[in-house]
């Protein structure tokens, strides 16, 4: 063969992720952009001063980018082999690390640290913490912003799919807790019924986007099909609301939403009301066959501290409508949530389903 020099080739791709997102099918999500970088048209979030921390497994989008992005920028990458809260915090203070991406179950496990242990490391370098992967909930999302900062906090949006992100400033967030921000990139956002059609402010819906260059310009499956609308606008699946502002907020996937006595009940925000416990680590809330309500919220809750049932009961009394509170509760001694932050709500169930099926 000869042995010549090769020529330049660039992919026209430049990643595909690996997903089973939340069915568990497998799947891949090619990118539509060649595999280009330039740096003077980078993120501003991964334009990284001196290192960027990831968190998470590179197989995921956001943990990928922060990666490469910080080591074609000409900065440092600092991978941690697995996500621990202290570690984190002394690799921050080691490296003085300026840019960090936490999914909110990273941020929960930081934030159940003792206060003195937290307060032992200098974080200083920190310039942004952008939380996403999942809707971070208000009471974590406050909890930070009092600790470091609103200049330092960020939060975002974005399928693996590109098809529009979304993206607030903690100094946002506090004008409208609980966003997940306005859309960027020239992308639009709508929110359309059963029917396909769109929604006014303040409706709940399934969440449709177009990204600028139009329908198919982002990506394409491998192993999966496209969920479009009739004039094309694109879901994978969550479902939220816009305020008159044009502001995004989500309230869950539309395969986690519970149906009982005839109303829709999304797992993510009884989840979020159990994590704010702070005997609780995390949750996960699904919804099992009932013979009168049809279906029943069902919480599995991990506590190291071993929280009882009923202060949990007496705590979510406090939290949330008597319809939306757990009729039953089940307590593990593991984890519920991989380290980027995801909970397979719909194998729980089957497992559940399978050991105790109806009659």
């Amino acid at each position: 063969m000869d042995d010549a020099p090769l020529p330049d080739r660039t992919s026209p791709h430049e990643r595909a992720v690996a997903s089973g997102g939340s069915t568990g099918r497998p799947k891949l999500i090619v990118a539509g952009t060649p595999a280009h970088y330039d740096p003077e048209r980078s993120a501003p979030f991964f334009r990284a001063e001196r290192a960027a921390l990831v968190t998470g497994p590179t197989y995921h989008g956001m943990p990928f980018s922060a990666a490469w992005q910080a080591l074609l920028g000409g900065q440092k990458a600092v991978v941690m082999r697995r996500f621990d809260p202290a570690s984190c915090l002394a690799l921050i203070e080691k490296y003085r690390i300026d840019r960090v991406y936490l999914v909110p179950t990273m941020m929960s496990r930081i934030w159940r640290l003792p206060e003195e242990e937290r307060g032992r490391y200098d974080l200083t370098s920190i310039r942004a913490v952008l939380t996403g992967g999942a809707p971070c909930p208000q009471w974590l999302m406050r909890a930070w912003i009092e600790w470091l900062g609103p200049e330092r906090m960020f939060e975002g949006y974005g399928p693996s799919e590109r098809i529009g992100r979304t993206f607030i400033s903690g100094v946002e967030w506090l004008a409208h807790p609980g966003s997940v921000g306005l859309p960027q990139d020239g992308c639009r956002i709508r929110i359309l019924d059963d029917e396909g059609e769109e929604l006014p402010p303040g409706e709940v819906g399934d969440v449709y986007m177009m990204p600028a260059h139009g329908t198919g310009s982002t990506f394409h499956y491998r192993g999966a099909d496209r969920r479009t609308s009739r004039d094309g606008w694109e879901t994978v699946g969550d479902v939220g609301y816009l305020d008159e502002e044009g502001y995004l907020y989500l309230c869950d996937r539309r395969v986690d939403m519970i149906l009982s006595g005839g109303r829709n009940i999304f797992a993510a925000e009884v989840e979020a009301a159990i994590d704010s416990h702070p005997a609780v680590e995390s949750s996960a809330v699904i919804g099992l066959p009932d013979d009168d309500l049809g279906q029943r919220v069902h919480a599995i809750v991990y506590s190291p501290e071993g929280v009882s049932e009923q202060a949990l009961i007496s705590h979510m009394e406090q939290q949330l409508v008597g319809y939306k509170r757990p009729r039953t509760y089940e307590f593990v001694d593991r984890r519920l949530r991989d380290d980027s932050g995801k909970v397979r709500r719909s194998a729980l169930r089957a497992e559940r389903i399978a050991a105790d099926p109806p009659s």
